[in-house]
């Protein structure tokens, strides 16, 4: 079974809809201009960093997407 991805991003952004795409029914989408909590949550995730999307998958915190 594959395990769940969380891509925290926003709509509109090219790479966000990429990985979104990318990584189909496997991921949870957070908006983070919409889900406040959600944007602390990929700061602390992406080290500060307010670059997106930001993709969770286990232990493993991608920022940024240049494709799988």
């Amino acid at each position: 079974m594959e395990s769940k991805v969380l891509i925290y991003g926003k709509d509109g952004c090219p790479y966000t809809d990429q990985a979104r795409s990318a990584y189909g029914n496997r991921a949870v989408y957070v908006d983070v201009k919409k889900d406040a909590s959600g944007l602390q949550e990929m700061l602390r995730l992406s080290g500060g960093k307010r670059q997106v999307p930001v993709i969770v998958e286990g232990e493993k915190v991608t920022v940024g997407y240049g494709g799988t």
